[in-house]
């Protein structure tokens, strides 16, 4: 006598309807399918997620920019991370900065974190903090070239002085995916010499 064997997915349930896949897997086996199915959905979102989180800073010109008034604003007894403080600006940026009233001084990006660390040892700074924080922006974006201008107020905190006020010019390329600094130059604003109209209220 033959013997005919049937598909354990095919056989007939007791309606006599082919079984379902959850009957033919049982309870125990629909558990671990579910939840394989949510590790790897929140494992995808975990991933997007800390992919988003790592490339917003650099993700657009305005978010660059932010990011270096970040790094050179640091608490009392730390210093700025000065490799990342680097890693905004292309190798060959150049940095334009009103050292007095009446000079202004070319840096490169070695230069700029070297007259930095010079300030910071300088007026003990380390000691007290610094604090370089921008008040407001004028943008201008256009495909891969960006100019940002910003009014930033320094200060030291528990200083006698005032904060003082300056105004930053970025340039800035997209390349590689990511937004750097080509440029900085930097002017103060004095009676004499009045905040552009681009950075009133």
């Amino acid at each position: 006598m033959e013997v005919k064997k049937e598909s354990r997915i095919s056989r007939p349930n007791r309606a006599g309807k082919p079984a379902r896949v959850g009957e033919t897997l049982g309870q125990h086996g629909v558990s671990i399918l579910i939840l394989v199915v949510f590790l790897s959905a929140f494992l995808c979102l975990s991933v997007q997620a800390q992919t988003s989180s790592e490339e917003s800073p650099l993700s657009t010109a305005e978010g660059a920019v932010a990011e270096l008034y970040q790094l050179v604003t640091f608490k009392a007894g730390s210093t700025p991370d000065w490799e990342k403080v680097r890693s905004l600006f292309i190798d060959e940026a150049v940095i334009v900065l009103r050292t007095s009233r009446e000079n202004i001084t070319l840096f490169s990006v070695q230069g700029f974190i070297d007259e930095f660390v010079d300030f910071i040892e300088r007026y003990k700074v380390e000691n007290t903090g610094f604090v370089e924080e921008i008040k407001r922006t004028k943008s201008m974006v256009f495909g891969d070239m960006a100019h940002i201008l910003v009014l930033y107020e320094a200060s030291i905190p528990g200083s006698k002085m005032p904060p003082q006020q300056g105004v930053d010019s970025f340039l800035l390329i997209n390349k590689d995916g990511r937004w750097w600094i080509v440029a900085i130059t930097n002017e103060i604003p004095t009676p004499d010499n009045p905040l552009p109209a681009e950075l009133w209220k």
